[in-house]
């Protein structure tokens, strides 16, 4: 008779081939893309990541990847960005994974995504999000479910403040206008958690508007205006910038 230890390797087997023969399908027909982009400033939610400087030109390196699981939906990646607006840091590095769909003729995605500042932990922040695209529209909206947000607010600033329930309500446009040429329009709100706006933080909303020509061979060159308003209390951060962005699909 096995001895108990034989057993349990026995069982381990039988479970770890039927989980390899339930995902094999889906590994090989895997997709990986990458990507990288060089940007004149790099704005997130209509504010520029570099503070250290108050100019127009503050070019930053991007880039990442995406794997998706063939045709099952699912779907992982990272995104990197030089950044300049946290004492110690200069890196966001972004995680996140999700699922897509299609129902009622609308394309649909979930997910979480994770910002991560290596060099000082308090801009770290966690999101769920969901999505739907129809035609050439896409309204998206984020949501906070970590203490942290972007150094606001949470335990690893000390604070005591909770960042958890801030949002982000995104609506934007995208349509081929004439071969090789998108046009683009996006408009944001950012609403802050109770706790963040008890310090004074005001509410805001972003915007973009611009354009990306198809360049060929995975190039392509983009141009936006796009900045956010309450610049009395954010500071030129939230200034409308053109942004020029030369990038790159592998």
């Amino acid at each position: 008779m096995p001895s108990p230890a034989a057993r349990r390797f026995k069982t381990f087997a039988k479970t770890a081939a039927l989980a390899c023969a339930v995902i094999s399908p889906l590994w090989a027909h895997a997709q990986l893309t990458a990507n990288v982009a060089l940007t004149t400033n790099y704005k997130f939610r209509g504010q520029d990541q570099d503070s250290s400087r108050n100019k127009a030109v503050k070019p930053a390196l991007q880039g990442g990847f995406d794997y998706a699981f063939g045709d099952s939906g699912f779907y992982v990646g990272n995104w990197n960005s030089s950044v300049d607006w946290l004492p110690g840091n200069s890196l966001e590095t972004d995680f996140y994974g999700g699922y897509k769909f299609k129902a009622a003729d609308v394309d649909w995605d979930v997910g979480a995504l994770t910002y991560v500042y290596s060099g000082n932990a308090n801009g770290n922040t966690t999101e769920l999000y969901g999505s739907g695209t129809y035609g050439p529209f896409t309204a998206k909206y984020s949501h906070t479910v970590s203490k942290d947000y972007f150094g606001w607010a949470g335990a690893k600033a000390g604070s005591g403040l909770k960042g958890r329930n801030s949002g982000y309500l995104q609506f934007s446009y995208s349509q081929e206008v004439m071969p090789k040429v998108t046009l683009k329009a996006a408009v944001g709100y950012t609403h802050f958690s109770s706790d963040i706006k008890d310090l004074g933080v005001p509410n805001y909303v972003d915007y973009s508007v611009g354009g990306a020509y198809d360049l060929g061979d995975g190039f392509t060159a983009a141009a936006a205006v796009a900045g956010a308003n309450k610049k009395a209390y954010f500071g030129d951060v939230n200034k409308a910038r053109l942004i020029l962005t030369l990038s790159k699909t592998f």
